[in-house]
Parts: structure tokens; C-alpha cells; sequence
């Protein structure tokens, strides 16, 4: 021992003047001595030795044995803290040895106060301690990073109050206090000139001697350095300025082939003007010998004559190249339409099922109603599910599987209450926002009235009964056995539960003393509680933090969790009555004492989920009524057949014509009307179509056939077993009406026009002398689709066809188009079930099967309704009224219909979008445009989070929401997380040094020592807070120098003492051991003395005699066989850090499992990581990986299912495109409207995937069903595919649009008015994208690609008969190319 002093063999202080409280250090006061040293006696001699070490094997000391016993008592219950560091134990004894013992203590000691003691002696009251910055910043530095397992924390929270200095850890050691020095001792950071500072050699923990080496648990310098590990949420490490790699590419090969297309475009385009000029003079050449003449092409033909051979006529030959037109010119008997087998079978299929269901309806509605009744038995097996592990986690989820294995083998994790106060801001005021919190703009919680008031708050909840009788104690979790005290975590705890001993000044002393020394104020479960666990928003003021400044109170209660139901209803019980207490508390708390409560109990979370779904009733059935209504209004005014004003004109011409009733009747007798409408009349004329043309009450079948399709569904599935969630409640049937509606107007439009063409007007606008037959009778009628064609004049066509066969019609030209977007949409929404979180399994099948029983529904009994509101009003009667008959107006027989039969929506797509969008220019710009988009999406997409934040599931006004945001802002600890080991024998040697971290020997990459090592890196591996390692404390414990630890009998070795027990009825459990217990652990012990040690720790209480007793802290950390002779698993806790951000808990999940597994392949042992909201994030694991799978898999089928419903790889492969491209743009928009990517959005993908087909399938089919089949590279190809564009947009493109995306937006819209963050963000904001990117990709990209690069076509073929009657009819109705005037005036 070195020291440095001015004159030596002096003494400060000698012997004891008095005694005080224990403590862990001497609390007995010392003597003022200014004398020499004195030799001590042998036997105080050989006990100063074996405490202080050989420096004091010789020579006169400075104390008597009295101290000398002390300071071992002292040392004793320090060690059980710093032992396993020698270099802090032996610099910590070499400390206060020289304090108490050294012969040169007058050079380094000076006492400036003395007292009189108990004993009426003089006594040392305070004195400076000269202490070198060498010397102490050598002390703390090898006691810095010495943790203590059992707390999660370091030893230096417990011996040095906390300190992050030296001068504050010296500091703390001389506060006089309870539990630590008698007296005062000051450290003056300057010694006077005749002082020497006290400047021993400290000890540091990396020097290689066995008398100072550390663990690299104790001391991080010798723990092996880890790489740096980048987080998961990590992006590109490629950049190019700001943009990404990707995104730079992107954007440069965008520009390049701008750049490249324009280019291309304008010389194609100077090719094509100079090859149709050629073909156009070859075309005029040919009208002279061509048998029919025309002024112009004729357009729109059902189907075209295939290229006839070359040694064909001369004038065939001509006519081969010049497209549809020209092909139209050539003799009848030339023309022979391309079939498809498939198309055709199809649509015979269809006629004959539409011929069926509409000649027998009633017999339909029977069978259909019976399988869908027997069906329905499955409610009988109804099941909602409301547990959200059960919802939200996989059966075979890894991460549940290891919850299932940690609750059976160490007991569920434990139920939390926890509350958060904080003052109101500014005035009070009724209704206060919590939505977000910045810390540091409310003022302090704390003050004493305040501090008063939340103390009665707990005791009140102490006392709080549920209403079986149970109380907080009943439920608690009580660390120290039944009889203990319940875990309360909160700064009442720093006060024993009681206020009686302070007052409004020394208040606040306390809490900062206990704040910054959580040791010296440990609560009645006798485990340090530090200000992090109970304070929130702690301000710094000149780099100190005041804790009475605090924004946030932080309250726990932990109340224990079972397997067995009964504990766990109890539970649930108690908690209930806490929830009820604080949610009239949170109010009155604000007028009482300005404060603000946040809170949430055990049940609240799975409640305020459901009771989020019942509050959204309303907006869903609201939804409904207005989608409803629009269906039902717009069915009926689709097309407008006869001359007849509408409701708008008959009210103006009403008006108009009202005040004529009042006139002289002369002056009304000369005006001769012509015109009954403009007879003056006492009530207006309404116009007959408002009350027989209405198609109110088969909108309303429509709903009704929705509703059945998921009852039916859900019967079905809850047969076989599939529960039903509450989220498909609500979007299910919503989703179902949205797909399905669109087939509704399909139907009905089409209808329409087989009535134009084929219904009882159509004869009245004949030409003269045309033939008339008669309505045929259902078993009369043959299929159309039967013959093969042969040669008939137009003359005999017949025009009027019965209601039935019009709506076989209908249904066979509708009904492929039908199956193909349901067979699309049923198997895109099938693939959700790939995703196994049972939420989203369960939804993906109730909508597939959902959306199959709607589409079979639609072709069968709505078919067969279809038919009877036709009957219903060709007969005139009124609708929802069919009993009450409108007699007919008188029909001029001469008058032809006006108008085309086409509705405002039709006709402004015939006139004006069609010809606009097929335009080159407008091509060329539409495809520049949805290129862009494809780009900025993709860049968009990079930005995509992942997580699911459990607000958006909780009502708006939901406690929980405040509950949240106080959680994020204030609670400064993050979630425990356990490291589970299995397969490792521990009672073996080699297996406890696989896990071990404090002693020598241990593995340098065992559990221990690699989660310290994670720890230091903190930004990437999520871990905070030392590990609590149970073979450490266990192997500590058993050392015989903690002579109150691990005690035998000495009589009897098997029997172990308990803590009461005499001191000379026991022993060491080790003492005298052959190997001794050491840190190289050759004498500890195995294999079946191993486990006999083990039981008995594990039930050792944790107290100030012997703090290393196993109960309290490691009780659940070791599983033990049944037999009681091994181990079977164990974990070691420790704590993330704090988790903030959805991302925060994606990676710390990430992090923990990568470090677990590495742990596994290093040391050979199975290791796992388990936290509570572990599996809940298991998905994130793997969500990307399935959204890939699931959406490639949906593409393909896509693309199989449309090339074969189509006939057309090119049309399938374009179709897939673009369904692809819609889903992109969907996922670009994801980022900027805050969707994150989680189970629930993946299925909205696959729901996007499945109606984009919806808006694709039907442009798709029209336009190959208007075919001639011209190949691609033809001269005349543009042209023609063009032409097909434009009768599939006219054809199909106003159903679309009014079917799909107007029916839509106004359900979407409605839908905004939930309440549900929910459903805003993952069903508002993501469906609303969905139908903008689908409309806009399925009628404005999809024409225009198909009428590019579109396969070739194939005849609708209505009839073999029909086609050409058509092409006629369609001569007069198309002109988006050669239009003149008298067409377009016909609309």
C-alpha cells in the first residue's frame, strides 16, 4: 500500500463513542484520536488480515477490534453486490480500510465537527476525506459496471445511489443516512497543503491478475467487441444523393424512354399515315367491283370474314387487307366468323341456364332457397372470436408456439393496470384532446396537495371490492409468497405508503432523495424501484434532473396471470371494478385536482376493440342505404325507350301551364293543344317511367341477394368450423355489395338493349313490309347459338323475341364476363387465406365464398327476378306496387322511337370519351402518364412501414387512445424480455459454463456474456438493462463467505437452516469444501448435488441478511422436471429498450430472435426470446415474403383465368398488366396516406387485385368479342382494334362506371364517417385508392394498351342471324372515326 502523507504514525480518529441504526456500513460513531497508531492484538491482527488483506500483516493501525469486526460485518453485505468483480471488492475493502485503519490517517482525515453520543462521549459528527482524482476515479471505474442480476440493474444504483461520476458516487458514500454512514464524511475536491490525499494503486477490472479481473459482465473493457449489426428497419445503403439507387434508376430510365417513345412514336406514326394512304387507294379501286357500295366503313360488325386465300376473286383479294370495313363490302356468303370452342360453350351454357331460370322462376326461387337453407344450418356452430392473440396470431406461429412453452413451463406473464397522471393544461375544460404529447409542455404532476390526493387514490384502490369479494391483495402478484406485499409501482412506494411523516417541505427531499438512491427507499416488496418505472417527462435543470418537476406519474399494478380460468376470472373480476373506479376517477380528477388520468386494466384492451365495432353500426348500415338507393334509382333510368318527358320537365311544363286553369275557357278553347302535356292540369302528370320503368324493388333484391350470399357464406364456414371475426361483419357484406353490384348493372343494361332490339317497341319502328313474328313460347325457343349460319335475308330476322329469351340473351353475352371476374376475384381472395393469422385466414374465406354464393345467386334467381319485373313491366304495373296497373298511353303506330336507347352516361361515352381517349395523341400521353405513376409508385413503395398501431383498432374516443400517447410519451423503460434456454444439461459442467457470465471461466460467448456484449450496442440489438443471469446468483449464493446465505445444519447436512436459525446450529453450506468455492468453479457443485442446492435457493427468501436468495427474483425462472432432476428450461430477463414506434417493436422482435439464434449456433443449446407483444409482431417476420407470394400467386392466376376466358394470351398477359399496375399504385400511395403494410393491408392488396379484374374482365371481353381477328402486324390492324375499343367502352365502359365506381365512391364516402381509425385508414383511404387506381387503369390505361397491342377478337355471335343485322344498325350509331352529322344528331 502506497500512500502519500505530510508526517506519519498519526491518527484522526480511534475506536467507538456510541452506536446508531445499523446500516451496511460502521454504525457505530467514532472517537476523535489525535494519537499514534497503536499494534493491535493477534487476534485482531489475524481478523484485520483476512479483511483488509496482507498490507496490514504488520505495524500499528488506527483501530480497535471492535471496527475491525464492523467493517467484515459491512464487507459482508457488500460482497453479495461486488463480489464477483475482485477488482470494485478489493478496491472497496482497500478503501474503507485505509478510512478506518490506516496508521497515516491524520494525512488524509480532518475532523471538522464532533457530537455527543448515546454514551455521553465525544463523538465524530462530520469530516473531510482527502481523496487524490487518481484514486477515485480509479474506485468508481472498477464498480461502474458491476450489475446486480436479481434488480436488472447495476450495484452501483445500490452502493453508489446511481452515480455517473465519481465525485457523485464518493459523495454518496459520505451522506449520512440511514442506511449508510453514521456521520458525515465530505470529499473537498482540493486538500490543503499540509494534507497528503489519500492515492492507492486502484485496482482496474481488465488487469489480468485473479485479483483483479472482472467478468465481461462486470466490466465491459474485456468483453470480446461485437460488429456493428445494422437494424432491420435499415434502408438502401445505396444512394445517390437523396434518392436510393433504385429510385435514381427509375427515374433516369423513365426519361430515357420518354425520350425513346416520343421518338418512336413519331416516326411510327409517319410510317403508318404513308402505309394506310397506299391501302386507302387500294380500297377505292376496289368499291367498283365490290356487289355492294357504301359512302363510308361500316364499323361495330359482330364478326368479320377470316383473310381468304390467295387464289380467291380479285376483288376478295383486294378487300383482305383493308379491315372490317372494307371485309364488309365483300358477297355474305364470304363472311365466316372465328369461334372460340370455350366462348361458345359458354354462352350457349348460359343461355340455356338464363332460358331455364327465367321460364321457371318460381321453381328456381324454390331450390335456390333450399340449398341456401340448408346451408344456413351451419349457425348453429356460430363463433365469434374476440381474443386478440387468437385473432391476430397464427396457430403455428413460432412466436406463439414459444408463448404456449414459457406460460406452461414459468406461468403467463403477469397482467398489468397501469395509469398515468398528468396536470391539465391551461384552463379545464370538458373535453380535452390527448390525441398527441409533447413532454415538456404541461406543467409538473407533483405538488403536495396533489401528492395527498393520489394517496388516498390508492388506498381507496387497495380497498376496492369486486363483486365477489375480491381485493387487490387477492390478485396481486406478491414476489415474497402469499403472505408478502403486493408489487405497486409508484412514488407512494418512496414513502412506505404513507404521508403521516412529511409535510409540505420535506415532501419533495424525499422523492429526490429516493429518485436518485432507490436503494435506500425500497418499498414493501423489497425491491429497488428506480425513477424510470414511476416518473415520466423528469426535466433537466443544469444537467441535473429534478424529479419533483416531473410531468407524469407513473402508476403499475401487477396482478398475477394463470392457466387455471378460475385464478384468471378473479382477475378479470378485480379488474373490471378498477376500470369502473377509474373512469369515474379520470373524470372528477380533473375539477378536484386538475388532473388528468390515462389508464388501462387487464380487460380493457380486448372490450374497447369490440365496443369499437359496435359503434360503427350505424356508419355501415347507413353505407348500405345509400349504395341501396343509388342502385335502385339508377337501374331504372339506364335507357329511355319511349318519347316521354322526365320528371324534371313534366314538373316545368306543369308550372308553366297551371295558371291556364283560370282562364276564361274561350281563350283556352281557341289554343287547340295538340299535345296532351301541355293541357293545363290541377296536379302535374308524372311520367309513367317513374312509376313502372322504376327498378326499386329489384335494387332492393340485389341488397337482399348480398345479405343471404354472407349469411350463407358464414353458415357454411361455421360449419366447418371457421369463426367469424368482427371486422367481417362489417366489411364482409360491404365488400361483397361493392364486387357484386357491378353484375347487377351488367344485367339490367344489357337488358335494355335486347329490349330495344327485341321488345315489344321494337316492332313499332320496322321498316314497312319487314316480317312481325309472334311471341314465341318458352319450350318454342331454340338456342341462338345452336345452328351454324347460313344465308338469310335481314328482312326475316325477327325482331320481337319473349321476355324469356331476351333475358336468356341477357344472360348468355353477360354471364362469361360474369364468371370470369368471379372466378378471378374468388381465387385472388382465396389466396388470402395463405396469410395465417386467423383474422385474415377467416376473412379471405367468408369473402371468397361470399363473393361466389352472390356471383351464383345473380345467374340464377336474380336472373329469374330479372324476368318478372320485365313481365311486371311490359304489363304496366307499377313497381314495389304490382297489384296497382298504369293504363297505357295511346302509341303513335307511325312514330319511330327517338334516340338511341342509351342513357346520359352511355351517350356521353359514345360521343364523347371513347373517340377522345382513342385518339394517337391522347394514347401517347396516357401511356407517358400511368408510366410516371408506375415510377413514382415504385419509389413511393420503398417507404412503406410496417406495424399495425392497436389505436387504429380502438374507437376515437376510447380511454385507451389517452392511454397510449401517455405510454409513448412518458414511460421511460422498455418491455422485459426472457431469453429462454432449453437442451443444456446444467447440471454438467460444461453446460453451466454455457450460460454463466460472472466467473473466469465462463464461456467467452455463453448467454450471459453475449447478451452483456448486445447490451453495449443497444441501437441495434433493443437491449437496455443488464441481464438477470439465475446460475450467477445461484453459484454466488452458495459462496461461504455469505455466511447468512446458504446454511446447513451441522448435525444434520441434508437440512438445510432457515434465516432464524442460531449461527452455531449451522454452517456454510460450502465451508470447508474439497475443491473450494471459488471463481474458477472447480468446487461447484453437479449433477444431483446441483439440483438438491437448486430447489432449496429458488425458495430462499431475498432479504438485507442474504440478497441473493433465489425466491423473489428467479421463483419462475427455472422449470424443474417432474422427477425433480433436471432442468428443464430456464430464461434470463432483461428489458428492451424503450419501444416508441411500431418499428421500435418490429425491430426489438427482429433483434431479439437474431441474437437467440446466434446464441444457439454458438453454443450448441436451443435459445429462444420471449416478450408479450413477441406474438403479435411474429408477422412482420414474414410479411413481405407473403405479400410477394400471395400477389404473384393472384397475378398468375389472373393471367391463366383471363388468357383462358378470353381466348388471348396477349389479351391476358395485358389484362395481368394492368391489374399488376393498379395494385402498384395502390401500394405507391400506401406511404403518403399512412397505410403501413400488416396483415390487414396485405389482404386489401389481394382485395385490390381481385377488383381491379372487376374493372379489367368485362373492357377485356367486350373488346375481344367485337373482333374480325386481324393479326397485330396487320396494316389495317390499328385501325380495326381501335374500332373494338370503341364498341367494348360503349358496350360495357357506362356499367362499369356506374356499377362499379360510382357505386363505390359513394359507399367509400359514407364509410368516412366511421368513427374507426380502423376502418378510415385500412378501408376508406386504401378502398378509395383502390376504386381512383382501378378506374383509372381499367377505362383509361386498358383501352388504350388493348387497342395497341390487343389480341385478335372473336364474333359475339348473338346470332348467326343477328350480326349482320348489327353491323347495320351499328352503321347509324358509330362515329367516333367517320361520324358526320346525322349520326352523331341521333343521340
Amino acid at each position: 500500500m502506497e500512500e502519500k502523507r505530510d508526517g506519519a504514525g498519526r491518527c484522526a480518529m480511534r475506536g467507538t463513542c456510541g452506536n446508531s441504526k445499523d446500516s451496511i456500513f460502521a454504525r457505530d460513531l467514532p472517537c476523535p484520536y489525535d494519537g499514534v497508531p497503536l499494534e493491535p492484538e493477534n487476534d485482531t491482527r489475524r481478523l484485520l488480515i483476512d479483511v483488509c488483506g496482507a498490507d496490514f500483516a504488520e505495524g500499528p493501525v488506527c483501530c480497535e477490534d471492535s471496527q475491525v469486526k464492523k467493517l467484515h460485518e459491512n464487507f459482508a453485505r457488500v460482497d453479495g453486490l461486488i463480489k464477483a468483480c475482485p477488482a470494485c471488492r478489493n478496491n472497496f475493502r482497500s478503501f474503507f480500510c485505509a478510512f478506518t485503519c490506516s496508521p497515516n490517517q491524520a494525512s488524509f482525515l480532518e475532523i471538522t465537527s464532533t457530537q455527543e453520543s448515546t454514551t455521553k462521549q465525544e463523538a465524530v459528527k462530520s469530516l473531510d476525506f482527502f481523496v487524490s482524482p487518481q484514486q477515485g476515479q480509479g474506485f468508481y471505474d472498477s464498480c461502474k459496471g458491476v450489475q446486480v442480476g436479481s434488480t436488472n440493474d447495476y450495484a452501483m444504483a445500490l452502493i453508489g445511489g446511481g452515480a455517473k461520476n465519481y465525485t457523485s458516487f464518493l459523495k454518496f458514500l459520505g451522506d449520512k443516512q440511514d442506511m449508510g454512514s453514521p456521520f458525515q464524511i465530505n470529499f473537498p475536491s482540493a486538500a490543503p497543503p499540509e494534507f497528503s490525499p489519500l492515492d492507492l494503486t486502484p485496482r482496474k477490472c481488465s488487469d489480468p491478475d485473479f485479483l483483479s479481473r472482472c467478468a465481461c459482465i462486470d466490466c465491459p473493457e474485456v468483453c470480446p467487441a461485437l460488429p456493428p449489426v445494422p437494424t432491420p428497419s435499415d434502408g438502401p445503403t445505396c444512394h445517390v444523393g437523396a434518392l436510393s439507387c433504385l429510385s435514381f434508376i427509375l427515374i433516369l430510365a423513365y426519361s430515357f424512354a420518354i425520350l425513346g417513345f416520343l421518338l418512336g412514336y413519331v416516326v411510327e406514326m409517319t410510317i403508318r399515315k404513308r402505309r394506310e394512304k397506299a391501302y386507302e387507294r387500294v380500297a377505292l379501286a376496289a368499291e367498283t367491283t365490290s356487289p355492294r357500295t357504301h359512302t363510308r366503313s361500316l364499323v361495330g360488325a359482330g364478326s368479320l370474314a377470316q383473310y381468304l386465300d390467295e387464289d380467291s376473286l380479285a376483288t376478295q383479294s383486294e378487300s383482305r387487307h383493308l379491315g372490317r370495313g372494307a371485309s364488309l363490302l365483300d358477297p355474305l356468303e364470304t363472311l365466316q366468323p372465328r369461334h372460340y370452342p370455350l366462348n361458345a360453350f359458354l354462352r350457349r351454357s348460359f343461355f340455356r341456364l338464363g332460358m331455364w331460370t327465367a321460364s321457371y322462376p318460381w321453381l328456381t326461387f324454390a331450390i335456390v332457397s333450399l340449398v341456401v337453407g340448408i346451408l344456413n344450418i351451419g349457425w348453429q356452430n356460430f363463433e365469434v372470436e374476440t381474443d386478440p392473440v387468437r385473432l391476430w396470431v397464427a396457430p403455428s406461429s413460432e412466436s406463439k408456439q414459444q408463448k404456449e412453452f414459457f406460460d406452461q413451463n414459468f406461468g403467463p406473464f403477469y397482467r398489468t393496470e397501469q395509469i398515468f397522471v398528468t396536470s391539465v393544461p391551461g384552463i379545464i375544460e370538458a373535453n380535452i384532446s390527448t390525441s398527441s404529447i409533447t413532454v415538456g409542455q404541461k406543467p409538473p404532476v407533483l405538488s403536495w396537495p396533489r401528492l395527498e390526493y393520489w394517496s388516498d387514490v390508492e388506498q381507496d384502490i387497495r380497498e376496492l371490492t369486486s363483486p365477489s369479494g375480491y381485493t387487490l391483495s387477492d390478485v396481486c402478484f406478491k414476489p415474497a409468497g402469499p403472505d408478502g406485499a403486493c408489487v405497486v409501482q409508484s412514488v407512494m412506494a418512496w414513502y412506505q405508503n404513507d404521508l403521516s411523516t412529511y409535510n409540505e417541505t420535506t415532501w419533495a427531499e424525499q422523492l429526490e432523495k429516493c429518485a436518485s438512491s432507490p436503494a435506500g427507499c425500497l418499498p414493501d416488496f423489497q425491491q429497488p424501484l428506480g425513477p424510470q418505472y414511476v416518473l415520466g417527462g423528469v426535466p433537466t435543470v443544469n444537467g441535473v434532473q429534478s424529479y419533483h418537476e416531473a410531468e407524469a406519474l407513473v402508476i403499475t399494478y401487477v396482478v398475477s396471470d394463470s392457466l387455471d380460468k378460475e385464478v384468471q376470472q378473479r382477475a378479470m373480476e378485480w379488474e373490471e371494478t378498477l376500470r369502473t373506479y377509474l373512469l369515474h376517477l379520470s373524470k372528477r380528477a380533473r375539477y378536484e385536482q386538475g388532473l388528468e388520468i390515462a389508464f388501462s386494466t387487464g380487460v380493457s384492451l380486448e372490450e374497447e376493440i369490440n365496443k369499437s365495432t359496435n359503434t360503427d353500426v350505424k356508419i355501415v348500415v347507413l353505407s348500405y342505404l345509400a349504395m341501396f338507393f343509388y342502385i335502385s334509382f339508377t337501374l331504372g333510368h339506364g335507357a329511355n325507350v319511349r318519347d316521354e318527358e322526365g320528371l324534371v320537365s313534366s314538373l316545368a311544363n306543369w308550372v308553366i301551364n297551371f295558371p291556364r286553369l283560370f282562364l276564361p275557357s274561350s281563350v283556352t278553347s281557341s289554343a287547340q293543344s295538340v299535345d296532351s302535356r301541355h293541357t293545363p292540369r290541377f296536379f302535374p302528370r308524372l311520367p309513367r317511367s317513374l312509376f313502372v320503368d322504376s327498378k326499386f324493388t329489384l335494387g332492393l333484391f340485389g341488397i337482399i341477394l348480398v345479405i343471404l350470399s354472407v349469411s350463407t357464406s358464414v353458415g357454411f364456414f361455421s360449419f366447418l368450423g371457421v369463426k367469424v371475426t368482427l371486422i367481417i361483419a362489417e366489411v364482409i357484406p360491404f365488400l361483397v355489395l361493392a364486387v357484386g353490384v357491378d353484375n347487377v348493372f351488367l344485367l339490367v343494361h344489357e337488358l335494355d338493349r335486347q329490349n330495344l332490339m327485341h321488345g315489344p317497341n321494337a316492332a313499332l319502328g320496322m321498316p314497312p313490309g319487314s316480317a312481325f313474328n309472334p311471341p314465341m313460347s318458352p319450350t318454342q325457343s331454340r338456342s341462338p347459338f345452336d345452328s351454324t349460319h347460313e344465308d338469310i335475308d335481314t328482312g326475316s330476322v325477327p325482331l320481337y323475341l319473349p321476355a324469356e329469351e331476351r333475358v336468356a340473351r341477357t344472360l348468355a353475352k353477360m354471364g362469361p364476363s360474369i364468371l370470369l371476374s368471379t372466378i378471378t376475384e374468388t381465387t385472388a381472395f382465396a389466396l388470402g387465406a395463405l396469410v395465417p393469422m386467423p383474422a385474415v385466414r377467416n376473412f379471405a374465406l367468408y369473402a371468397a365464398g361470399s363473393v361466389f354464393l352472390n356471383a351464383a345467386l345473380q345467374v340464377t334467381v336474380f336472373v329469374s327476378a330479372l324476368t318478372l319485373d320485365l313481365r311486371r313491366s311490359e304489363v304496366n304495373r307499377v313497381d314495389c306496387f304490382p297489384c296497382i296497373k298504369v293504363s297505357s298511353r295511346i302509341a303513335l303506330h307511325d312514330s319511330v322511337p327517338v334516340g338511341s336507347g342509351l342513357g346520359p352516361l352511355a351517350r356521353f361515352v359514345r360521343r364523347y370519351y371513347a373517340p377522345f381517349l382513342l385518339k394517337p395523341i391522347v394514347k401517347a400521353v396516357v401511356l407517358i402518364v400511368f408510366t410516371g405513376s408506375f415510377v413514382a409508385s415504385v419509389i413511393s413503395m420503398q417507404h412503406i412501414q410496417l406495424g399495425l398501431d392497436q389505436r387504429l383498432a380502438l374507437p376515437s374516443d376510447s380511454y385507451l387512445v389517452s392511454y397510449f400517447d401517455n405510454l409513448d410519451a412518458y414511460l421511460d423503460i422498455g418491455p422485459p424480455v426472457y431469453f429462454v434456454s432449453t437442451d443444456v444439461d446444467v447440471t454438467k459442467r460444461p453446460g453451466q459454463k454455457s450460460i454463466c457470465g460472472r466467473f473466469p471461466t465462463c464461456r467467452e460467448d455463453s448467454l450471459a456474456v453475449r447478451l452483456e456484449g448486445e447490451r453495449q450496442r443497444m441501437e441495434s440489438s433493443f437491449i437496455s438493462q443488464p441481464t438477470a443471469s439465475w446460475v450467477d446468483e445461484f453459484l454466488a449464493w452458495l459462496d461461504p463467505a455469505q455466511t447468512k446465505c446458504c446454511r446447513v445444519r451441522k448435525r444434520d447436512e441434508t437440512k438445510f437452516c432457515g434465516p432464524r436459525e442460531s449461527l452455531r446450529a449451522c454452517r456454510s453450506c460450502f465451508e470447508g469444501r474439497q475443491p473450494p468455492w471459488n471463481l474458477t468453479m472447480a468446487g461447484f457443485p453437479e449433477d444431483e448435488e446441483f439440483m438438491f442446492y437448486l430447489k432449496q435457493w429458488l425458495i430462499s427468501p431475498t432479504g438485507e441478511e442474504c440478497p441473493l436468495g433465489g425466491k423473489a427474483s428467479f421463483g419462475g425462472a427455472v422449470s424443474i422436471s417432474d422427477e425433480g432432476d433436471s432442468v428443464v428450461a430456464s430464461h434470463f430477463r432483461t428489458f428492451h429498450s424503450p419501444l416508441k414506434t411500431q418499428a421500435d417493436f418490429i425491430n426489438s422482435f427482429a433483434a431479439a430472435h437474431r441474437i437467440a439464434d446466434e446464441i444457439s449456433q454458438n453454443t450448441g443449446t436451443t435459445v429462444f426470446p420471449y416478450s408479450l407483444h413477441y406474438v403479435f409482431f411474429d408477422q412482420y417476420a414474414h410479411i413481405i415474403s407473403i405479400t410477394q407470394e400471395v400477389l404473384g400467386l393472384g397475378l398468375a392466376s389472373v393471367l391463366i383465368v383471363t388468357a383462358v376466358m378470353l381466348g388471348s394470351w396477349r389479351t391476358g398477359s395485358i389484362v395481368t398488366g394492368v391489374v399488376a399496375l393498379t395494385v402498384v399504385g395502390v401500394m405507391g400511395v400506401m406511404p403518403l396516406w399512412g397505410i403501413s403494410l400488416n396483415a390487414i393491408s396485405l389482404v386489401n392488396l389481394v382485395i385490390s387485385l381481385g377488383i381491379a379484374v372487376e374493372f379489367c374482365a368485362h373492357v377485356a371481353r367486350a373488346f375481344m368479342n367485337a373482333g374480325s381477328g386481324l393479326p397485330l402486324d396487320h396494316p389495317a390492324g390499328q385501325k380495326e382494334r381501335d374500332e373494338r375499343m370503341w364498341t367494348a367502352l360503349v358496350d360495357v365502359g357506362p356499367s362499369v362506371l356506374s356499377g362499379i365506381t360510382f357505386t363505390k365512391l359513394i359507399g367509400m364516402c359514407v364509410l368516412a364517417l366511421t368513427r374507426s381509425k380502423l376502418l378510415e385508414i385500412y378501408y376508406f383511404r386504401m378502398w378509395l385508392t383502390l376504386i381512383i387506381s382501378g378506374a383509372l387503369h381499367g377505362l383509361v390505361l386498358l383501352p388504350v394498351v388493348l387497342s395497341i397491342g390487343g389480341g385478335p377478337g372473336f364474333p359475339l355471335q348473338e346470332a348467326d342471324e343477328e350480326w349482320m343485322s348489327n353491323a347495320i344498325r351499328n352503321d347509324y350509331e358509330y362515329g367516333p372515326f367517320l361520324a358526320d352529322d346525322d349520326s352523331i344528331s341521333s343521340d
